[in-house]
């Protein structure tokens, strides 16, 4: 197996950085869109043989040092008892958003084997077909936690932080069985072959460090220490963090995920020996390809050929990029061995 991403997750030396995409698989590649043609995006995570396709074709088409098990950060909640659609150019929308107490009495604790049965079969048929490691994932405490309170994706972030100002227990007591929940998600996911791990804490930058010291930190450390004894890296990722860098090291995690916003070598000065992943701006893939170059090498040469560096973008692939953009970046970075 090629094992670049696990020795660079533990900060080991590699000829290369490896690379994946986050969203790696969608519609930015034509397989991809003729498949949605036939599926809806649940529909295709809970076949796991549509999943299993969806999550090997990148590896094949763009050659890719990881695979990332193809699902939603909202895969587990609909097991949980949460009434959500997933909604066309928007996202999850959620029936009846998180509004108090009884909301929370209603929630069900996650039962992998029972609840995302699907997501464990997509699992246990990639580690037959992969020649390369697997990815697990799952949505960190608050960005869950805002979707649920929100009701949906939101730009102001103004109902969950309401909530969690105003009735701060009710708050901490979500985070927590959020936490949980996701750490026996994953777990599961590591039982059934999973490789490596990344929690994504997309809207976790919408807080300040002292509100994330106190509303967000103990939760995920809780939900680190969970999933410290599965012996697998795991990687912290969030947008718009540059700010909460050094609160979200100590949370834990083994790789830090960063954005376009945070400077390299400022995060690697910070970090100090701690592992990072990044951090190309997903709109680069947009340029004509001298400027994808200039901008690849730019990271390259910033990480200075530090152990401990994972090349993927700050965020996302986009649905527009050009998937010929994305196989030149996988190409540019394999030059560094050759």
């Amino acid at each position: 197996m090629n094992d670049l991403i696990l020795r660079a997750a533990r900060g080991l030396p590699t000829p290369r950085p490896p690379v994946w995409f986050m969203r790696q698989a969608g519609r930015y590649q034509a397989s991809y869109r003729k498949l949605r043609e036939t599926y809806t995006l649940p529909e295709m995570v809970r076949r796991p043989e549509v999943a299993a396709e969806v999550t090997l074709a990148p590896v094949r088409e763009l050659g890719v040092d990881a695979a990332i098990l193809f699902a939603d950060i909202t895969t587990p909640l609909y097991g949980m008892g949460v009434e959500l659609e997933i909604v066309e150019g928007k996202g999850p929308v959620f029936a009846r958003p998180f509004s108090g107490h009884e909301d929370l009495k209603a929630l069900r604790p996650l039962e992998p084997e029972r609840d995302v049965p699907f997501v464990l079969e997509t699992i246990r048929i990639l580690k037959e077909r992969l020649q390369v490691p697997l990815i697990g994932f799952a949505g960190a405490p608050f960005t869950l936690a805002a979707y649920l309170v929100e009701g949906g994706p939101s730009r102001r972030f103004l109902q969950v932080k309401t909530l969690m100002y105003r009735e701060e227990d009710l708050f901490h007591r979500l985070m927590d069985f959020l936490a949980r929940s996701m750490a026996r998600y994953l777990e599961a996911q590591v039982r059934a072959g999973a490789d490596l791990v990344q929690v994504f804490d997309s809207w976790v930058g919408a807080l300040s460090p002292a509100d994330y010291r106190r509303y967000v930190k103990p939760h995920m450390r809780t939900l680190f220490g969970l999933l410290k004894p599965l012996g697998v890296p795991v990687i912290h990722f969030g947008v718009g963090t540059m700010g909460l860098l050094q609160d979200m090291r100590e949370a834990g995690g083994d790789v830090l995920g960063l954005d376009p916003h945070t400077p390299l070598p400022w995060a690697r000065e910070v970090l100090d020996k701690t592992p990072v992943q990044g951090n190309l701006d997903p709109a680069v893939l947009f340029a004509p390809k001298e400027v994808i170059r200039r901008e690849v090498l730019r990271i390259l040469e910033e990480n200075g050929g530090r152990a401990g560096h994972i090349f993927n973008l700050g965020h996302g692939l986009l649905p527009e990029t050009p998937e010929a953009h994305v196989r030149y970046v996988v190409d540019l970075i394999k030059e560094v061995e050759r």
